[in-house]
């Protein structure tokens, strides 16, 4: 186990951390839970960096840090949808989350054609990651309805647009696989 890949594992094991924090009934758990968000978003970055720097690619690495970066957007969105109850934080929530379902299916379904390259990560899909990281720390921090909170939500629907953005690419760069005949 390389150390890139055990800072993806403690990404993951901060997903149920950051769930009992946000439940927690102390005025403070905004504050832990976007502190929680941060570290894993900064180990989404630090792994990566890592792995490329000391040469440490593995198969699990490639598998598991994408899962991890999933898994962690997508709990957090939740809990927010839960927060807010609003259908402004809802529709950017699904659109994001729906976005992840779809490319990592093209992902895997390209993979077995032998072309995953084609469909590997862009700059458009890193800006989206971080932008939505951004925007989720942002909401976590601070009640539903002020300020802060109303400045993450417009991250948030930048991060959209960005994901749509990319998504568009990602199909574009599949579609003659996606409409050719069986």
């Amino acid at each position: 186990m390389s150390i890139p890949n055990i800072i993806t594992s403690i990404r993951v094991i901060l997903i149920p951390i950051l769930v009992l924090v946000f439940y927690l009934p102390f005025e403070w758990r905004h504050l832990a839970g976007a502190a929680i968000f941060i570290v894993a978003s900064i180990s989404d970055w630090l792994d990566g960096y890592l792995a490329r720097k000391w040469d440490q690619h593995t198969q699990f690495g490639a598998f598991f840090d994408p899962v991890a970066d999933k898994l962690i957007v997508a709990v957090a969105l939740i809990l927010l949808i839960e927060e807010h109850a609003s259908i402004w934080l809802t529709i950017p929530a699904m659109v994001i989350i729906g976005r992840e379902i779809v490319i990592s299916a093209l992902r895997e379904w390209m993979a077995e054609l032998g072309k995953r390259t084609s469909v590997a990560v862009s700059v458009i899909g890193k800006l989206k990651t971080t932008l939505q990281m951004i925007a989720i720390i942002v909401l976590l921090v601070d009640e539903p309805n002020s300020l802060v909170s109303q400045l993450g939500l417009a991250l948030l629907y930048v991060a959209v647009v960005l994901t749509l953005w990319s998504m568009v690419i990602y199909l574009r760069a599949a579609w003659g696989d996606l409409t050719r005949d069986i």
